[in-house]
């Protein structure tokens, strides 16, 4: 493994949950991926379609410096119907994030991270990191924090 593969371990992590197992090389190819990382979730919104059985995901973004209420209410609308149907998100974040047990996370050159679980309604979300190496490399977040998290990036879902 190496350091620019998150984008393709995040995005095996999602094709896992539908019951494809692609190898994190063929991902990447799909993907576009480089020494200098996967450039966008438009990238992973399209391997993953492509890869899928249906091509069910859409990008959204996040393109300000934090996330409008709208754009948080529509991360956690797309988190719950994306779950409760058998799929999860795939977030592009850069910063820092603040997990619900104190923990920070930080990624300024940028990070690929997937939503596998959710609860109170999608308020708080469970996030599968591939880079976090402690315990089973899961944390759970606000989606406020998770989605201004991706402020100037985005999702798909």
């Amino acid at each position: 493994m190496n350091g620019y593969y998150c984008g393709p371990a995040a995005t095996r992590i999602a094709l896992t949950a539908r019951g494809k197992t692609p190898s994190q090389d063929e991902v990447a190819r799909s993907l576009g991926t480089t020494a200098g990382g996967t450039n966008s979730a438009e990238d992973t919104t399209r391997a993953l379609n492509s890869m899928g059985d249906a091509p069910v995901y859409q990008t959204h973004t996040i393109p300000g410096d934090s996330a409008t209420p709208a754009q948080m209410d529509q991360l956690q609308a797309d988190v719950v119907h994306a779950i409760t149907n058998g799929y999860v998100v795939v977030a592009n974040i850069v910063g820092n994030g603040l997990d619900l047990d104190g923990g920070w996370h930080g990624y300024g050159g940028g990070h690929y991270v997937t939503v596998v679980g959710y609860r109170d309604d999608g308020r708080t979300v469970k996030v599968a990191d591939p880079a976090n190496t402690n315990g089973d490399g899961t944390y759970w977040m606000t989606s406020i924090n998770f989605a201004n998290w991706m402020a100037h990036r985005g999702y798909s879902a």
